[in-house]
């Protein structure tokens, strides 16, 4: 919760000064003495503002905002919260449901972005972290890379998860365009977490849904970390029973984690999935512990989920157990 000194020095520095009039005609000079007066407390509300930005550390979350059905900003927000940092939300769009149930409201931010982060920038807000999820278009991944680039200082560690499809199938949304600007997008990441198929629209490698070996799964990280990102986790390996992520990291060796698999896929786990990543990252988690973690708490979720009856629109029941989740 903000301290009134940091309201009102947000309000100072945004210049929503209160200004009473007066009856009589203000002095010639007094003009002049009013702005020195204003700019010297809007200097000391940008010293305010920076002052309690050290005191916790923030993650600039890029997704849409979805109403109903646990997704994207709606999983973000809490996840990041309960692990002890600042979520700092930037809607892409807005929407009551998401696309998997027939109807659905559906309000396109990306013509108001540009004003959006024009208010961040006037407060010069610095982020630990920046992650981003899906993005509807071509001119969302262009915001989203000057957005990095404005945005990024010399610590903050960018998060990319490059949603574009599942089960050898790219969504009917992405172009071959958007493909190759996502490629773009990736090359500015530290970590990157594509699920399989998307791993391989990246690096155009042919996709099947079983039968991977190590070594083609190391061509594949090693071809995206050629990109840029330096940390890469390959989700969604489908092993029989089981699920994997491949887990590759500049300078170690890689890793495979598999988890049983428990029920079915649900909506939004991918968003739960790579807000764990940026929390731990921004944490100072190692990446490997990290992976590990999301995943054996996302089975759970997916345990709870069955438990309560959830349908599989609905998104993983994580709420009920949050509290598990290890900071």
């Amino acid at each position: 919760m903000c301290t009134a000194e940091q309201r009102e020095a947000a309000r100072l520095l945004a210049g929503d000064f209160v200004r009473l009039r007066s009856a009589r005609a203000k002095p010639a000079n007094e003009g002049a003495r009013g702005t020195r007066m204003r700019t010297a407390e809007q200097r000391e509300a940008r010293k305010e503002i920076k002052m309690s930005q050290l005191k916790q550390k923030k993650i600039a979350a890029i997704n849409d905002l979805t109403g109903f059905g646990r997704c994207a900003l709606t999983v973000s927000l809490p996840v990041i919260s309960h692990m002890k940092i600042q979520c700092c939300p930037v809607p892409t769009s807005i929407l009551s449901n998401h696309v998997g149930y027939p109807e659905y409201f559906f309000d396109d931010y990306t013509d108001r972005l540009a004003e959006y982060l024009s208010m961040w920038k006037k407060l010069d807000l610095k982020f630990d972290g920046i992650m981003s999820g899906f993005l509807g278009s071509g001119a969302q991944i262009g915001i989203v890379e000057d957005f990095i680039r404005s945005f990024r200082g010399k610590d903050t560690i960018v998060v990319v998860d490059p949603v574009m499809g599942d089960h050898g199938k790219i969504a009917g949304t992405y172009t071959e365009e958007m493909c190759l600007k996502m490629r773009s997008l990736i090359s500015l990441a530290d970590i990157i977490t594509p699920n399989l198929t998307e791993a391989c629209k990246l690096t155009d490698t042919p996709y099947k849904e079983e039968g991977w070996k190590e070594a083609e799964l190391w061509t594949i990280a090693r071809r995206l970390a050629e990109a840029g990102p330096g940390k890469i986790v390959i989700t969604g390996i489908s092993q029989g029973q089981y699920l994997a992520n491949y887990v590759f990291e500049e300078g170690r060796e890689p890793l495979i984690f598999r988890n049983r698999r428990v029920g079915k896929e649900c909506c939004g786990s991918g968003d739960l999935f790579s807000a764990i990543i940026a929390a731990d990252a921004v944490n100072g988690v190692s990446f490997a512990e990290s992976v590990k973690k999301a995943a054996v708490f996302i089975k759970k979720c997916m345990e709870k989920s069955l438990e309560m009856g959830i349908e599989d629109k609905n998104g993983v029941c994580f709420e009920e157990i949050l509290h598990l989740l290890k900071v």
